[in-house]
């Protein structure tokens, strides 16, 4: 008997991870979800989650809505979801926002590490070096001389201090060992016709919005942030490949839940995110919106991720003195 009990154990052992997992999974969600965007509706983070939202609600029992909060930045939306119930219920859609939240804001009501457990990494969106046709420059390496050459001649617009795109320019200069004099606009919509018209000489966009406008002659891109080409754009080099190193950049998007969720929770929600980015009417979206897609984080790669930008922009704002008012 005893023989024949621990083969029947041994037997069954493989199917308690499985059915594990299925009940983790069938415990959330147990009402409807709210996916909080801390930014406006209709805008570059607002689109992309409510695609999400729309997609959760036809592979989970409930329903996912979108609320979004904004105020002070990103900060409302986010101390919403950090004081949030601890159930899964309440999620946070945010950007590489939330990784320069305590470089620039030094008084938070919540702390951006401690008070949030990140889901899952969906997406990154690259930046594009811009410069108006004015510009004595065809590519990128003589941009660069042309930098090197005139040090401090030369205007780059960013589309808001402390925002994505003041930082990844910052980087890419401070890793080529450049200088440039950086002129802050309130958005993209503000920058445009100054860049065209050759007011300001350089403006590194985010992806999907700056192919646009290269696309149509109106200015030049010269490079991308990214580690690889880009499928949307792929005769771009990238910073590496024209000799600045470490230079990466992404305005990406991640899902963040309040520390202290189940992890059984958490993990659930990240499968769930995950099997809606291998969605190929999403892939195809979200690749028009020239974001590189990511269905293989777990909630610790999703950590690790999250906190090896705070380092890096946190040192890049420190560096730079980068200051918000």
């Amino acid at each position: 008997m005893h023989r024949r009990t621990l083969l029947t154990a041994i037997t069954a052992a493989p199917l308690v991870a499985p059915l594990a997992g299925a009940r983790a999974q069938a415990a959330w969600p147990t009402q409807g979800v709210r996916l909080v965007v801390p930014f406006a509706a209709g805008g570059p983070t607002d689109i992309p989650a409510r695609l999400f939202a729309e997609e959760l609600g036809k592979v989970l029992p409930q329903r996912v809505v979108v609320e979004n909060r904004t105020g002070a930045g990103v900060v409302v939306g986010s101390d919403m979801v950090a004081k949030a119930p601890k159930d899964g219920h309440t999620l946070l859609y945010n950007t590489v926002a939330h990784s320069v939240l305590r470089g620039l804001f030094p008084r938070l009501p919540f702390d951006p590490i401690a008070d949030f457990t990140p889901v899952a990494l969906l997406g990154q969106i690259p930046l594009v070096l811009l410069v108006n046709k004015d510009v004595p420059a065809q590519t990128m390496p003589e941009l660069l001389a042309l930098l090197r050459a005139n040090p401090g001649k030369y205007d780059y617009a960013s589309s808001g201090n402390g925002g994505a795109v003041h930082l990844g320019t910052e980087l890419m200069l401070k890793r080529a060992g450049l200088r440039a004099n950086h002129v802050p606009y309130r958005g993209t919509g503000a920058v445009m016709p100054d860049l065209l018209a050759g007011r300001v000489a350089i403006y590194m966009d985010v992806a999907a919005t700056g192919l646009s406008y290269a696309a149509r002659g109106d200015v030049r891109a010269l490079a991308i942030s990214a580690g690889q080409r880009i499928p949307q754009a792929p005769h771009l080099p990238t910073f590496a490949e024209c000799g600045v190193a470490d230079a990466e950049s992404y305005t990406w998007h991640m899902v963040l839940a309040p520390a202290g969720t189940p992890a059984e929770v958490v993990t659930a929600a990240n499968h769930a995110f995950n099997q809606v980015v291998k969605l190929p009417a999403v892939q195809q979206k979200l690749s028009d919106m020239a974001m590189l897609l990511r269905s293989d984080t777990t909630p610790a790669s999703a950590r690790a991720y999250l906190l090896s930008e705070i380092n890096k922009w946190e040192t890049i704002i420190r560096e730079a003195g980068i200051k918000v008012e």
